[in-house]
């Protein structure tokens, strides 16, 4: 049995604050309940008319829309939300916009022209955020919502991102986009697209997407700050001159189709490399850099690849000097054994680098061994580094690869090297 509680209140207890039974929400500005509201999915947010006479209309002028955003559930179908969003937008008449998301699971083909004149339609309300985020299955596979090939006009549009969706070239021309500013784009396909073009671009995200088999498209964005191009399908993009970029994330993994049809090359002038690079490449990139040249301006720089991969030794040709990169991560691909030109080619043209840091495993384990240490400038290597301060050796264990490795940046004279254990839980 419970002990009984005492009905009296001891000498020391505090009284119960007044009950207040003031509504703190409807006392708030109209401009600021239509922001509150830009964050509620669209269905929600007009159902708020029946709260109060006040909040018949103010779900017409939200400052955002998130229309049929699923929040980990699967997404609706475009069928469900026909008659909904025709009437949504059409109620909400000229109301400008600041942010919008739409996302979508199964449509029928003749939804895939009405989904483009949604997105059109919600452009021309000035809006500065836009996501589309497509989830379409077919015979168990996701496949990709085509966009219509018409470049978006826009004065007032910094942020675009992109999953799910199929381009063609001319979309892909934001010219006429002057405040844009931040790019995604997540499993999405560029297999028919030439070029990816924009001057006011900084920051730009490329991630598990699908480029041409046969040629390359090119990213002509100069005034890019930070780019990510991460785990992509076919060719490799080529990147052209970048002279303001700051930091910068590539990494190539199995689905690169720049590889050598000789099984595990670790040869920079392999022919056979250079016979696959010519092979269908529309463009003529088989004699100059793919991706070093347009990444040659960075300070902080991650270069990441699976063994067969060959695009990265082969720009070793035609290596440009990193001459602001301060901070370098690289894999066990740079470091393949008794080979370690391609880390050395990459250590010459970096004159003033300071950290550098080795991924010597491509998964990171439970029990992760880091090897630290300093270097000493004045007892360092003249020829190369005369700036290198940091060294760090990330590995799984140490073994005969990461003992060639020390013995190799031992040119270095790392002193007083210091092993410990980091958990992941």
């Amino acid at each position: 049995m419970p002990p009984r509680q005492s009905g009296r209140k001891g000498k020391g207890a505090a009284a119960a604050p007044p009950q207040d039974d003031r509504d703190h929400i409807g006392a708030l500005p109209d401009d600021a309940l239509r922001h509150v509201l830009s964050f509620l999915p669209a269905q929600e947010a007009v159902r708020t008319w029946v709260l109060a006479r006040r909040w018949r209309h103010l779900w017409k002028a939200s400052t955002g829309l998130r229309i049929a955003c699923s929040n980990g559930a699967e997404a609706a179908s475009v069928k469900e939300l026909r008659e909904f969003v025709y009437h949504l937008l059409l109620l909400r008449g000229d109301s400008p916009l600041d942010t919008c998301e739409l996302e979508f699971g199964d449509m029928d083909e003749e939804d895939v022209p009405r989904v483009n004149l949604w997105l059109r339609h919600v452009v021309m309300r000035n809006v500065r955020v836009l996501e589309l985020s497509s989830y379409i299955w077919v015979d168990g596979c996701q496949a990709w919502f085509q966009l219509d090939d018409v470049p978006l006009v826009s004065q007032h549009l910094t942020t675009l991102k992109f999953c799910g969706v199929r381009f063609r070239s001319s979309l892909l021309d934001f010219s006429s986009c002057p405040a844009l500013e931040n790019l995604e784009f997540d499993y999405c396909v560029f297999s028919e697209a030439k070029k990816i073009s924009s001057e006011s671009l900084k920051h730009m995200s490329i991630t598990d997407s699908t480029f041409d088999r046969g040629s390359r498209i090119r990213i002509c964005t100069p005034n890019l700050v930070s780019p990510d191009l991460c785990d992509f399908w076919h060719r490799t993009p080529l990147l052209e001159s970048m002279p303001l970029l700051v930091k910068a994330f590539v990494r190539l993994n199995w689905a690169c189709g720049d590889e050598c049809p000789r099984a595990y090359c670790n040869d920079s002038n392999c022919e056979s490399c250079d016979i696959s690079d010519n092979i269908g490449d529309r463009i003529g990139t088989n004699n100059c850099c793919v991706l070093l040249q347009g990444l040659s301006k960075a300070k902080v720089l991650a270069l990441t690849s699976g063994p067969r991969k060959f695009i990265l030794k082969r720009d070793l040709k035609w290596c440009p000097t990193f001459s602001k990169l301060k901070t370098l991560l690289l894999n066990g691909y740079w470091c393949t054994p008794d080979d370690f030109r391609p880390l050395v080619c990459i250590l010459e043209h970096a004159p003033v680098l300071e950290k550098l840091i080795l991924q010597l495993s491509s998964e990171m384990p439970e029990h992760e061994v880091e090897i630290k240490g300093s270097v000493s400038p004045m007892e360092g290597s003249a020829a190369i580094l005369k700036h290198l301060r940091i060294v760090e050796i990330k590995c799984e264990g140490v073994n005969e690869k990461i003992l060639n490795v020390l013995i190799f940046l031992s040119a270095f004279n790392i002193r007083k090297p210091t092993c410990y254990t980091l958990l992941h839980f």
